[in-house]
């Protein structure tokens, strides 16, 4: 097996991997794990554009380590 063929294997798999669903709404604080990427079509971007939704952390509200803000941006719709 060449080196290059794992690579091969794992981008095939990803590229038949299901799109997340597209919510309605956006879920609430504390629903998304950080890092957690959901989509919502709540026409706040653009036709033709969801927005994208990564959670964050609080561990800075919760007396360690700093705290990485929940992140928010339209993208095209998948």
């Amino acid at each position: 097996m060449t080196p290059t063929a794992p690579l091969l294997l794992l981008f095939g798999l990803l590229a038949v991997a299901d799109p997340p669903p597209v919510l309605t709404e956006a879920p609430g604080r504390g629903a998304l794990r950080e890092g957690q990427r959901v989509l919502v079509d709540d026409r706040s971007c653009p036709a033709g554009q969801v927005r994208e939704i990564i959670g964050g952390s609080n561990a800075g509200q919760r007396g360690g380590g700093s705290a990485a803000p929940r992140q928010s941006r339209c993208i095209p719709r998948p």
